[in-house]
């Protein structure tokens, strides 16, 4: 049996897709408060959905009875400042609980990382799995719960745990809506009309998925990768998603110190409104960042090729002109 935490989210709804096309009958866990993604509803009959938080370690070790492969996706993501002590505490021990059951059961587990708890490389040279985020400089509450809950894993593969970690880029696809990754795509569509001068790494959702499916299926353990299909400017990716929309693209460079105002601005409207704001600081500053990402060891692990980004932006784009 297969079992797939936090597939009711983005990638976690992606890749349990994924499982049943090639298939396998799959368990699914998920908060009891948490709905069914559409994108799943076809395939009711061949999940078995659990009601298992990761932090209820009775009820994680019931939805993993008789289950010998585990993909993690399930994280408590916020970009709430308010939010950031409940966010890594939650991360890293529902991370921690998983891999103290996966140990003792000799569960094999792909763990869903993030890039943002890969640290940085030196000026013109791409990032790569050998770099690590310093925890003890960083502040960005996401970071730092991607970065724990890692090595959670880490521990549990110096205790004899089989398992493999991926660092996923920005993961962009059709099945996000509006949310997350979909909000750049709508902001576009909107009329945006600045741009950062940063660089960042992109991937489509189903490549994730399937290199996810794939390093599951090798004897491979105790190895990161990075999953990235390309990197690109900021402002090439709003250009081209404007132009999909047919919609004219930001003109005016958003520069540094224009950034740092909007978070502060936005912070600001957040404890008015009591929501999320629409820019945190981490994001605004790398923005202006360029983080290029080397995606040469998922490539030779095991031969991997992924989808160009623009048939994934055209993809999007489409989604959401069909739905609005």
């Amino acid at each position: 049996m297969i079992l797939v935490t936090g597939a009711t989210g983005f990638l976690g709804a992606e890749l349990a897709k994924e499982l049943i096309l090639r298939k396998n009958n799959i368990r699914c866990s998920k908060r009891a408060s948490s709905t069914t993604p559409k994108i799943l509803e076809p395939y009711a009959a061949n999940i078995e959905w659990v009601n298992a938080d990761l932090m209820d370690a009775d009820a994680l070790e019931t939805a993993l009875d008789g289950v010998t492969q585990v993909y993690n996706c399930a994280a408590f993501v916020s970009l709430k400042q308010a939010d950031k002590d409940a966010m890594i505490r939650t991360n890293v021990q529902g991370t921690a609980n998983l891999v103290d059951l996966c140990v003792e059961k000799g569960i094999r587990i792909v763990h869903t990382s993030s890039v943002a708890a890969v640290g940085e490389a030196k000026p013109g040279e791409q990032i790569t799995e050998n770099h690590h985020l310093d925890s003890s400089t960083e502040t960005d509450g996401y970071a730092i719960s991607k970065l724990e809950s890692e090595m959670e894993v880490w521990r549990g593969i110096a205790e004899g745990l089989d398992a493999v970690i991926v660092n996923p880029t920005i993961i962009i696809g059709a099945s996000a809506g509006t949310a997350g990754s979909g909000q750049i795509f709508e902001t576009v569509r909107k009329g945006l009309k600045f741009y950062t001068g940063g660089t960042i790494g992109f991937v489509d959702v189903q490549d994730v998925a399937k290199c996810m499916i794939t390093l599951m299926a090798t004897d491979i353990s105790g190895e990161r990768y990075i999953i990235n299909a390309e990197n690109r400017p900021y402002k090439q990716i709003f250009e081209e998603i404007a132009n999909c929309f047919g919609v004219k693209p930001p003109a005016t460079l958003a520069k540094p110190w224009m950034m740092e105002l909007a978070w502060r601005g936005a912070s600001v409207l957040g404890l008015l409104t009591g929501k999320a704001p629409a820019l945190d600081k981490t994001s605004a500053r790398a923005a202006s960042n360029t983080r290029e990402f080397d995606n040469s060891k998922i490539k030779q692990a095991i031969g991997f090729e992924f989808k160009p980004i623009s048939d994934t932006i055209k993809e999007v784009c489409k989604s959401l002109n069909l739905s609005s």
